[in-house]
């Protein structure tokens, strides 16, 4: 496939703690809770978890050896290249279950917002620039009309929002995941940010996806420090919901017991996309749920709220798509509209390219073509539905004859009459039912 190479500018590491523009208590209590959480005692092993070059690590160890913190093992660890031991002194002990107290992070120091913003700058979504051919690449397994690829490139390529609409069935779910395969690029997602002192984590697993790095790399270790490791890199993310989503679900969420944040869906996917797949499905009305993201959209910001009630900004940089089976008017006044950049119709396939679909799945699925049973479908069937095809139906039909065929122990094949049994589970007949 003909992707485009990484151009993002990676987060250089930082220089020294001078530079973190981290309170220096949080980043030296951050360094002893996961030493005492992990049970490390060598600076390589603690750079690595709390994801800072080792000599600025090694400043920290200084200050608080100095502070009477830390203190010397006085041995040399030779699973570790000979390097000296640090341990926790009681003041030390004391002072981490203090700071335990306040806050159970540890591991990789946060970055501060002001510092991720600059990072979301270099890879912003909106730099993207989607070809033709690169689209196409990424749709390649569906039959598409080429009017709709040349609506949907300008729309991709300016990173905005997008509403795809029409009947239920025709691949606007596919046609968003093809969206975020034709992305190729990589990004760097912060493992946790940092804001007024709180700690809010950003990388997911579930969202996420790293890319792996060369571990059999003799320079490795080198190569680490060739980009602030606070950050993972990984491919543009995509999150997607449907009717599940509601509107708390796109606010900062607050864990009582570790005293720390996690990010809302819409600050997980930065610099990819963000997809509400079924609009008009959710709890709330498709209204509500537009008008949270006016802000975002036109500003390219979004205002969060921490427990304590302060409202910050952070960046939003995303490419929104909504999806839905009903049509604009009937969900949107003209003013939600108006915000939202693009507007797409996905309609059914004509009976051309219904065809066309109807004989790749076949092909793929091992279903031979039969001229009657293909006449019988279009000329008998598709009347009594208005001639209206959608993209679903081809696989369903195949589906369902494979399914009778191995039933009645015969090879694949199509006729008339699984034609007719197919196309009865596809539908439902209004019955007036007896009780």
């Amino acid at each position: 496939m003909n992707m485009q190479t990484s151009t993002v500018m990676a987060p250089p590491p930082p220089k020294g703690l001078e530079n973190m523009k981290l309170s220096i208590v949080m980043m030296r209590d951050i360094m002893l809770k996961t030493m005492f959480r992990k049970n490390l005692d060598v600076a390589t092993d603690i750079a690595k978890a709390i994801c800072l070059p080792l000599q600025v690590t090694q400043e920290l160890i200084d200050m608080s050896r100095e502070q009477k913190l830390l203190e010397a093992t006085g041995t040399l660890n030779a699973n570790n290249g000979g390097e000296m031991g640090f341990q926790l002194t009681d003041q030390g002990k004391a002072r981490t279950m203090d700071a335990l107290q306040q806050s159970e992070y540890f591991g990789a120091m946060p970055v501060p917002l002001e510092v991720y913003r600059e990072q979301v700058k270099r890879q912003s979504i909106r730099n993207i620039m989607i070809t033709r051919g690169q689209l196409t690449d990424a749709m390649g397994h569906l039959i598409l009309p080429d009017d709709l690829l040349s609506n949907l490139g300008p729309a991709v390529s300016s990173g905005r929002s997008i509403l795809m609409y029409g009947p239920p069935g025709n691949g606007k779910s596919s046609i968003s995941n093809g969206i975020r395969d034709a992305m190729g690029d990589k990004i760097y997602v912060p493992r946790a940010i940092e804001y007024a002192g709180q700690v809010i984590t950003v990388y997911d697993p579930i969202v996420h996806s790293a890319v792996e790095e060369q571990v059999d790399d003799p320079n490795q270790l080198r190569r680490r420090t060739k980009f602030d490791t606070r950050y993972v890199k990984c491919q543009r993310p995509t999150v997607i919901t449907g009717g599940e989503l509601s509107l708390d679900m796109l606010d900062l969420v607050y864990n009582p017991t570790a005293r720390t944040y996690q990010a809302p869906l819409q600050l997980k996917s930065t610099g990819g996309i963000f997809i509400v797949d079924d609009l008009g499905r959710q709890a709330e009305p498709p209204q509500s749920l537009v008008n949270r993201w006016i802000v975002p959209l036109e500003e390219a910001k979004d205002i969060l709220a921490l427990q304590s009630g302060e409202k910050f900004e952070v960046p939003f940089d995303t490419l929104v798509i909504f999806s839905t089976n009903f049509h604009p008017n009937e969900i949107f006044d003209q003013a939600a509209l108006r915000r939202i950049f693009y507007k797409i119709k996905i309609d059914g396939p004509n009976q051309e390219n219904f065809l066309k679909i109807f004989a790749l799945v076949a092909n793929k699925k091992g279903v031979p073509l039969q001229e009657d049973a293909l006449i019988h479908l279009l000329q008998d069937k598709y009347p009594t539905i208005d001639n209206i095809y959608a993209n679903y139906q081809p696989v369903f039909l195949i589906d369902q004859m494979i399914a009778i065929c191995e039933f009645e122990g015969i090879p694949n094949q199509m006729s008339p009459e699984l034609i007719d049994r197919a196309w009865a589970n596809m539908f439902v007949k209004d019955e007036t039912i007896v009780k």
